[in-house]
């Protein structure tokens, strides 16, 4: 299975965020609760984590990077063999 996981949207009036640093590296094995980035508002700090276990396949936006909430960041497959070509 191929989850892509979007910028969330942390608050009612947030409408984007700034990928600040990815937590863990292409080609790593992540767990259910697992950090994968941080988020950056003008407000806050907070960390974007996976609701599956599997291996981050392809970070989609560059850290530091300003994009809109729901926009791709990251996608997460069960394996390392998985086709995600789809979802690029």
């Amino acid at each position: 299975m191929v989850k892509v996981f979007k910028l969330p949207r942390m608050g009612a009036t947030m409408k984007e965020g700034t990928v600040a640093k990815h937590l863990v590296k292409e080609g790593d094995k992540v767990k259910e609760g697992d950090a994968l980035y941080e988020v950056t508002t003008d407000k806050i700090t907070n960390k974007a984590v996976t609701d599956v276990d599997g291996i981050v396949r392809k970070f989609l936006v560059e850290e530091g990077t300003k994009v809109a909430c729901q926009t791709p960041v990251v996608i997460v497959a069960d394996d390392e063999n998985e086709d995600i070509s789809a979802y690029l």
